[in-house]
């Protein structure tokens, strides 16, 4: 596996990670897949902001994770969230981890100040895996949002880099 800067021609399998969480898990909270506009646009931002990577397992991607301001606000401007996404069928394999880590890397040389993780509580895995990197657990939301039908409560975690 090979983690590497996201390019502009990963848009669309980059897309396709993102829609498939959106159409069959709580990790996204919408319901409507992103367009090839949209996607570009997003990606577009983070490629120049140098805060999206990817994970190419065979000469393919199995995953992608970015980092982005966590609140539009000036006084926000030292705290990012992280995404990290992993391509259906490729779980339990590292590429979280390695794309995290690449994550992780990028804010701190970036000179950000903390990143924080906002998770679905009932994803286990995700917890797991920022608690692997020193992620700590900040405080859980109650009915934060919905999908599918269902309330969904927002695990916070944070992770300071400097």
């Amino acid at each position: 596996m090979t983690v590497r800067p996201a390019r502009a021609g990963d848009v669309e399998t980059v897309r396709a990670i993102r829609n498939n969480a959106v159409g069959h898990s709580t990790a996204l909270w919408t319901q409507t897949p992103q367009s090839p506009e949209e996607a570009a646009d997003w990606l577009a931002g983070h490629l120049e902001r140098g805060s999206a990577f990817v994970a190419e397992t065979g000469g393919e991607v199995a995953g992608f994770a970015v980092y982005g301001p966590w609140r539009a606000l000036d006084g926000y401007r030292h705290t990012v969230e992280d995404s990290v996404y992993v391509r259906e069928g490729r779980h339990g394999l590292g590429i979280g981890t390695a794309l995290l880590a690449a994550v992780v890397d990028g804010a701190r040389e970036a000179g950000h100040h903390v990143v924080i993780a906002g998770i679905e509580a009932g994803n286990a895995a995700s917890i797991r895996l920022h608690e692997r990197f020193g992620f700590e657990h900040v405080g859980t939301v109650a009915e934060a949002g919905t999908k599918f039908g269902r309330w969904l409560d927002l695990t916070l975690m944070r992770l300071p880099l400097s």
